[in-house]
């Protein structure tokens, strides 16, 4: 049975990101399919240089390695997605 109960964090509005320190990680978290911020990275928008972070871990946890293809990792990553019903 799904929980239909989420966790409510506040985040910055993805039409306030044009302007400060948001603005040039916009780019880099913007979904081109929806056109807008994923809930996963928007959590992170009161604090930019923890948004940063969270890319750069991303990055490194999905880049591939000699035991693991990034194309391994990126269908793990889309096996649990649609297990826990998210559709990034």
């Amino acid at each position: 049975m799904q929980n239909s109960f989420m966790a409510w964090i506040e985040t910055v509005p993805d039409d306030e990101w044009k302007d400060g320190p948001l603005s040039e990680l916009l780019p880099q978290v913007v979904d081109p399919q929806y056109e807008r911020v994923d809930h996963i990275m928007a959590v992170h928008s009161l604090n930019p240089e923890g948004l940063k972070a969270h890319l750069g871990i991303y990055r490194s946890a999905m880049s591939g390695t000699a035991t693991l293809p990034k194309l391994e990792r990126e269908m793990i990553a889309l096996i649990v997605s649609l297990e826990n019903h998210c559709h990034y």
